[in-house]
């Protein structure tokens, strides 16, 4: 498996109760993974804990064979290789996207910058946008900046938190399909989570199913269709 979590267990700081209890996953190379739930039922809590945002209680996350985190070893998150795309897309208002996409690729020299960042306008089709400003932008624009400011460094593993919520119901139809074009495109180890049925079945391969209650009694469906 690619990326492992086995026996996971978190709770919140001031909370008594496990959020996540016993809770286990495996996705292989290439796979775009659909974590479905209820608000309250730590989907969007897996995710902090693989991008090394929080710090399992108990269990393994494992990329790629390299221990990310146990009971004994913790790597910082810049140092994962992994990319995230926030629900609200955390743009930063006073870039351009050219340097909004820029931004995470300080390890690079400028001509590396510059050829990268053609390469991720054209795979987001905004290269004639490149110069405006998030304020400029479309809810779905800014999305598909925030997606290619992920992907730039060319993580092993992106992650995306409820990637539509902020999109209107007309514009999540069209964008579902985008968004599936560009991941298959770029062909990275993808991991979003959704309250929403259709996301699941426009983008997802895999998907796995938690609940408030029982977030251990995952199932994990490893075809949709």
């Amino acid at each position: 498996m690619f990326l492992s979590i086995e026996h996971l267990y978190f709770k919140y700081r001031n909370s008594k109760k496990y959020i996540l209890n016993d809770f286990n996953m495996n996705i292989d190379r290439g796979d775009i993974l659909s974590i479905l739930g209820e608000s309250g039922s730590g989907k969007s809590t897996i995710l902090r804990l693989i991008a090394g945002l929080e710090e399992p209680n108990k269990g393994s996350i494992k990329l790629n064979k390299q221990i990310l985190a146990d009971d004994s070893n913790y790597i910082l998150p810049e140092k994962r290789q992994i990319g995230m795309v926030f629900q609200d897309y955390a743009l930063f208002p006073h870039m351009t996207v050219s340097k909004n996409i820029i931004f995470g690729l300080d390890r690079m020299n400028r001509k590396e910058k510059n050829k990268r960042l053609n390469e991720v306008l054209k795979l987001i089709d905004m290269v004639e946008y490149k110069d405006r400003y998030p304020y400029e932008l479309s809810g779905g624009q800014q999305q598909r900046v925030a997606l290619a400011r992920a992907i730039a460094p060319q993580p092993s593993v992106l992650l995306m938190d409820e990637p539509f919520s902020n999109l209107d119901s007309e514009l999540k139809s069209k964008i579902r399909k985008e968004l599936k074009s560009i991941l298959n495109k770029a062909d990275i180890t993808t991991i979003f989570v959704t309250h929403d049925k259709e996301d699941v079945k426009a983008i997802a391969n895999k998907v796995i199913l938690i609940n408030n209650e029982n977030s251990n009694q995952d199932k994990l469906v490893s075809k949709l269709i």
